[in-house]
């Protein structure tokens, strides 16, 4: 099966079943709720599946002359029909080891019957069964289709429960959250099949000869009271209803329906005088009833109430994909045969078009005649000057969904002239397969006849705009034809922003550029010191990034305001009190190590930011070492050393050194490092961690001196050490 019919059979089921499956969806969460309120009321005894018959049935002929029957329902609560001591009727909960009247049956309410009976036939009596029996039945395929495309994406089942690479919150939480509802869903799915089908006599009767067989057994009467080994080790729990003999007349017999069997029960020896089991179908019914509805287990009925909510987000998850896909859909102004750039796109959620719909726009600008199109409509262009492929990568280098019949059509469909070619691959470096499909149809095109290279293969790791301006650049000066290289072109604008209160922000001086700001985000924002916070300044898509400290559970940022600068300027306007809206976004490759015994930070400028929540942070009082460059002595770099030394008290912080590059004794963090050789050697080789950041500059510049370090004293270069995780790095 392709990758492109598990993808239309899982949209057309869902798109034919949506209203069915929101309706179904909502009901079933208020039937869950309700069979988890059911068991709330104290009805049910404590170490009830130890009480016995032997125990109860004395108990409770002393306590009510006259009983009718008692029943045992799914929530184990034990209902008593008889008469008591005083000739009043009874139909009450009880308390099978005293005989204690509980409470009275619990009756459902008429909102939750009307909830029941829309839930199973809409209130179309057997149309509505069948109609909900059939969508059933179709998200179990859904299920099963929507399987397959996370086996599809993850490359295997060994691989189905790794990282999910995140292009929206649509995406990965559908795929996330679709992981962990499959089985759930899938057993609701299909338990309601199965109940629809018995509904409608779909399982046939079976034949006389295979029909339920009675055995009956005799034996002598005893005396009344004689011990026998059914009242004796038959637990109440195993029963459902036990109707009681009319009279004290030998043959008037105990009735007692158990979950496999019915039988008749002596009333004086206790003895089994017939057995009726259930068939199949009978168990079957009853199992799937209780999978469906929760109604034997709480913990099952919240799980059940979990994935019919997950279903209304599959709903919404799923079409805002589909309308993300439709959205980027391919425009065109000329046609294919009259075109002298031709676009060919290969794409699974509709990211490698918004590139190529970028271009050709720019291209139509300039007075070009494009033509866009997927890669699987690949075909005779003859007037194509140009030929671009923008494509991903899918599973293990796969083509995605449109471009699966593209290297067929290559090899079978001869281009008449020479056609300039240059192909982009767009992929995620967290898999081994980066842009295995660009790299493969690169390979193709290069050995066309009529294909001439104008670039070599480009590759852009997560969908990065400025990774895409490289081949914008490069594809320019080679063809002369003027394209932006202005990332915040190619980006998305951002959705799902959150809102940040300004709590304090510090001033700036002559001699002061830095400033810092404290803001106060959402309770259920969730982030730590070495995170991200992402700004847009010009309320475009334009992104700035900050590293972000945690200070008592704010987000606290070190700025330094340049004349110019759009970020800086944007955060230094805002107002003490006021809010704007900005991205957290996770850096786990930059967080503060949890088994390191030693740490070593290392910062100029406005990086010591994370460093400073880190410390704080530090809980566990982990060894810190702190290194920090500044240019002067300024009251900010004073407040550090005063943040130092109280950390330093908390033993929240070994040491703190600073180098101050402008004044009199000028010197480096460089120089710092060189001057404690010995510290940084031993923290590595016994396996600390080094965290830089700051300036690219300063970052490159330190590395070369542990580098030389390292060399000079060991046999590990500082490569090495940052394979192992022990030197990290948020530079910028």
């Amino acid at each position: 099966m392709t990758l492109s019919f598990w993808r239309y059979s899982h949209l057309a089921l869902a798109v034919f079943s949506t209203a069915f499956l929101v309706l179904a969806s909502v009901t079933g969460v208020i039937l869950a709720v309700d069979a988890i309120q059911e068991k709330t009321p104290p009805y049910r005894v404590e170490n009830f599946e130890k009480i016995t018959f032997e125990k109860t049935l004395p108990v409770l002929k002393k306590a009510y002359p006259e009983i009718t029957e008692l029943s045992v329902d799914h929530n184990q609560f034990v209902t008593l029909q008889g008469i008591d001591q005083e000739d009043n009727d009874v139909n009450a909960y009880i308390d099978p080891r005293t005989g204690k009247t509980l409470g009275e049956p619990i009756k459902k309410s008429e909102f939750i019957q009307w909830t029941t009976a829309l839930h199973r036939s809409l209130f179309l009596k057997e149309t509505g069964r069948f109609f909900v029996g059939f969508i059933s039945f179709l998200l179990a395929l859904i299920s099963i289709s929507g399987f397959a495309l996370i086996l599809n994406r993850q490359r295997s089942l060994r691989s189905l429960f790794s990282k999910i690479v995140k292009e929206n919150f649509a995406q990965y939480y559908h795929i996330f959250l679709g992981r962990l509802s499959l089985i759930p869903i899938l057993i609701i799915a299909l338990s309601g099949t199965y109940l629809t089908l018995e509904k409608f006599n779909f399982f046939l009767e079976k034949t006389d000869s295979e029909e339920k067989t009675e055995m009956t057994v005799t034996a002598p009467i005893a005396k009344k009271g004689a011990a026998t080994s059914f009242f004796k080790n038959t637990l109440l729990a195993d029963v459902q209803k036990i109707e009681f003999p009319f009279s004290d007349d030998p043959e008037e017999y105990y009735i007692i329906t158990l979950k496999d069997r019915e039988i008749e029960v002596n009333q004086i020896t206790g003895a089994i005088v017939s057995e009726t089991p259930f068939p199949l179908q009978t168990l079957v019914s009853d199992w799937s009833l209780d999978l469906h509805t929760g109604r034997a287990s709480i913990l099952w009925a919240i799980i059940l109430g979990i994935a019919s909510l997950n279903i209304l987000f599959f709903i919404y998850s799923g079409f805002a994909m589909t309308l993300k896909r439709r959205a980027s859909r391919i425009k065109n102004k000329y046609k294919a045969e009259d075109s002298a750039f031709i676009l060919l796109v290969g794409s699974e959620n509709g990211s490698s078009l918004l590139f190529a719909n970028a271009i050709q726009k720019q291209l139509l600008a300039n007075g070009k005649k494009v033509f866009l199109t997927e890669l699987n409509n690949y075909s005779v262009y003859p007037k194509a000057e140009h030929l671009i492929v923008f494509t991903s990568t899918h599973g293990l280098g796969d083509a995605p969904s449109n471009g699966s019949k593209f290297t067929a059509l290559v090899n079978k469909t001869k281009q008449q002239q020479k056609i300039n070619i240059s192909v982009v691959g767009f992929g995620s470096k967290a898999y081994p397969d980066f842009c295995g499909f660009a790299r493969e149809i690169d390979t193709v095109l290069e050995k066309q006849s009529w294909a001439e290279r104008l670039l070599e293969l480009q590759t852009v790791n997560d969908k990065s705009a400025e990774e895409f301006v490289g081949w914008v650049k490069l594809w320019s000066a080679k063809t002369g034809i003027p394209l932006s290289a202005t990332p915040s072109l190619y980006n998305e604008v951002p959705k799902g922003l959150q809102k940040l209160t300004v709590l304090d922000k510090t001033a700036i001086s002559d001699t002061e550029h830095t400033f810092l700001l404290t803001l106060r985000a959402s309770m259920s924002a969730k982030f730590t010191s070495g995170d991200l916070l992402a700004i847009y300044p010009a309320n475009d898509n334009q992104e700035r990034l900050y590293s972000i400290g945690n200070h008592n559970g704010n987000i606290q940022l070190v700025v330094k305001l340049h004349p110019s600068g759009l970020g800086s300027g944007y955060l230094y306007a805002v107002e003490k009190g006021s809010v704007f809206k900005a991205r957290i976004i996770k850096n786990l490759s930059f967080h503060f190590p949890k088994k390191a015994s030693k740490v070593a930070l290392i910062s100029n400028g406005t990086g010591i930011a994370p460093f400073l929540g880190m410390m704080e942070q530090n809980k566990k009082k982990t060894e810190i070492h702190l290194y920090c460059g500044f240019r002067k002595a300024t009251e900010t770099v004073l407040g550090y050393e005063k943040f130092a030394a109280e950390m330093i008290q908390k033993q929240h912080l070994k040491s703190f050194h600073v180098a101050l590059s402008r004044e009199a004794n000028h010197h480096y963090v460089m120089d710092l490092i060189k001057r404690d050789a010995g510290f940084f050697m031993d923290l590595l080789s016994q396996g600390g961690v080094v965290m830089i950041c700051g300036s690219l500059a300063m970052q490159k510049d330190v590395e070369a001196a542990l580098d030389a370090l390292c060399l000079a004293r060991a046999t590990m270069g500082i490569a090495d050490y940052k394979a192992n995780g022990q030197v990290l790095t948020d530079c910028y």
